[in-house]
């Protein structure tokens, strides 16, 4: 493939991607099928979406994907970010891209006619894909602007409330990230030393060559490493965490730092709206 493929395009291989996996996976997992599935060559999968997050545009219009999908039917998501095929479809073998196209869309014209009710943004509102809701965006934007002190003081908090222990800051960079070491512990049975870098980027990409150098300031120093950026990781960066024969270190961006503050309900209140439907056959059938 020499060029983006367009949301539509990606539906079927996001299909067999999630079948290869066993029928479910995370983000990551079936991004990175469905690119080698495709052919997807590293000069696409690097051109940045527009809005200067940190996704690439094939990856947010493989949120796209995900989400027509999602509001088709054949795909589900739990809160915890995996996504799987849905039973009644999962033996499905061949979809055609504009029929669901069309259906999702005369769907969600259908819920905004219905006035009188309330429109869900999550399930019926098709300005952005689930995984890029402006919350998301505006949230990024705090973590840029609030000063370096108060930074400082959040991601130790998010780091103690993931089991952290011991977390000192060892050093600071201009960029307003921070360096430092901390215990984690598994259970309170397993604990790991662990050594973290946080780079507070607002569009620079953290490169392979970063992450080599993180690598070399742990030797002898921790088990484990973890690198945390509020932009992206570039695919050569994620190839050189899990490199064969070297220490592995593990990559947090800035989406999956903004999942982390909603799963902690760290400065978010989250509303879930109930909703009852009254079945008029179960009072016809007594």
């Amino acid at each position: 493939m020499t060029k983006l493929p367009t949301y539509d395009e990606m539906m079927n291989p996001l299909l067999d991607a999630l079948k290869e996996l066993g029928g479910s996976g995370t983000i990551d997992e079936i991004n990175e099928r469905v690119f080698n599935l495709m052919k997807i060559p590293n000069n696409i999968l690097e051109i940045p979406h527009g809005d200067k997050g940190s996704r690439s545009e094939v990856e947010y219009r493989l949120a796209w994907t995900r989400t027509y999908l999602k509001r088709a039917g054949f795909l589900e998501n739990s809160s915890r970010g995996v996504w799987a095929l849905t039973k009644a479809n999962k033996d499905k073998t061949e979809l055609n891209p504009k029929d669901i196209v069309n259906l999702v869309r005369s769907l969600t014209k259908t819920v905004k006619k219905e006035k009188e009710e309330t429109i869900d943004f999550d399930n019926n509102d098709l300005d952005a894909p689930e995984e890029f809701q402006d919350w998301r965006s505006v949230l990024k934007n705090i973590l840029f602007d609030i000063k370096p002190d108060a930074f400082e003081r959040l991601f130790k908090r998010i780091l103690r409330e993931s089991g952290f222990h011991q977390v000192e800051v060892t050093g600071k960079s201009g960029d307003g990230g921070i360096d430092g070491k901390g215990i984690f512990r598994i259970a309170g049975f397993i604990s790991f030393n662990v050594l973290f870098q946080c780079k507070r980027y607002r569009e620079n990409s953290i490169t392979s060559s970063e992450i080599r150098d993180f690598r070399g300031a742990l030797q002898g120093r921790a088990d484990k490493g973890l690198f945390v950026t509020t932009s992206s990781f570039t695919r050569d960066a994620i190839k050189e965490a899990t490199r064969d024969g070297a220490p592995p270190i593990d990559l947090i961006d800035g989406d999956a730092l903004i999942d982390k503050l909603k799963e902690l309900k760290l400065g978010l209140e989250i509303e879930i709206v109930e909703k009852i439907e009254i079945k008029n056959e179960w009072f016809s059938n007594l």
